[in-house]
């Protein structure tokens, strides 16, 4: 098991349940050192202070607040623990939320909640069968790293996650940042459904990091003095070319479904074209003309039948 983070309680109304946070995640991203290249020696960050100049260990460093200029005052590790706050050592579950309501623009790390100890088994269990049963997310508050937080509490293979989310006015508007209206016809649109429909896939774990595989290999060909790979050819097409929408939704979709081995002659959808009133009225006229025509040809054809029978 990951080495805890944090070890507090979930507050549920009046039952309480010892938790630990363990992080529900993994960094396989490759970290370099920042390196001297004259000689390869590390070059690291050295804390100074700005008015004598000296450099201070991490023991020698606190926390402070500028509240005017040159006056500052300095806050305390201990003092942060001890604010008179009920979510100082709990995750407060404030509300209950149907989980479609959630937009995932506020959600951001996750972790574990790990049962801490026998005594916790039976009432996690609880809030997790609860959870489970209905179509709802707990919402808490709790403190963590100096700030309370706002998180929310889901079940995932029978382990309750916290994700801890954005306050309401952390989220900026996204009004300033939609295109200015434009037309789609309705073709577009499903045409770029069909290629959606094409693209879907059951679940995410074909997905791996190719950019970080890439790198690795780069490192791995300068340790063993061989050449590095050569980039990839780019096919794409030049920044700031004008694409044709309706060829590239077609070639997507035929795309799509040849990767699946299936037939993609019909992916081909034409544009149409709105037509205009004169022109659906026009073949309205011509069907009322022919339909005269007709009905005057009819007795003609009778008198002639008459003229037979009568001979």
């Amino acid at each position: 098991m990951p080495r805890p983070l944090w070890a507090g309680a979930i507050s549920f109304g009046l039952v309480t349940i010892p938790v630990k946070i363990v992080s529900a995640t993994e960094d396989h991203d490759v970290h370099f050192h920042r390196v001297h290249l004259a000689d390869m020696g590390r070059v690291r960050t050295r804390k100074v202070c700005e008015l004598d100049g000296e450099v201070v260990s991490q023991d020698e460093i606190g926390k402070g607040y500028e509240i005017a200029k040159d006056e500052t005052v300095t806050v305390t590790d201990e003092e942060l623990e001890q604010m008179p706050l009920p979510t100082a050592k709990a995750i407060e579950i404030a509300a209950f939320v149907d989980a479609e309501t959630i937009d995932p623009v506020r959600i951001s790390d996750s972790y574990y909640l790990a049962a801490d100890g026998q005594v916790a088994a039976k009432p996690y269990t609880l809030l997790r069968k609860a959870l489970e049963r209905s179509s709802k997310v707990a919402v808490a508050k709790f403190a963590w790293h100096g700030r309370e937080r706002l998180g929310l509490l889901r079940i995932r293979e029978g382990a309750i996650v916290l994700h801890s989310m954005k306050w309401p006015d952390e989220v900026r508007s996204p009004d300033e940042l939609a295109p200015r209206e434009v037309e789609v016809g309705e073709e577009e649109i499903e045409q770029a459904l069909q290629l959606a429909e094409r693209m879907t896939i059951k679940d995410l774990s074909g997905f791996h990091d190719e950019y970080r595989e890439a790198l690795e290999d780069i490192i791995a060909a300068k340790a063993e003095g061989k050449a590095v790979p050569a980039p990839a050819e780019d096919g794409g097409k030049e920044k700031g070319e004008v694409v044709d929408l309706m060829a590239a939704l077609n070639a997507s979709v035929k795309a799509a479904k040849e990767s699946r081995g299936e037939d993609g002659e019909d992916a081909t959808v034409h544009e149409m074209r709105p037509s205009k009133k004169t022109t659906r009225k026009a073949p309205a006229k011509k069907t009322a003309a022919s339909k005269k025509s007709t009905a005057s040809k009819k007795p003609a054809k009778k008198t002639a039948a008459k003229k037979r029978s009568a001979s």
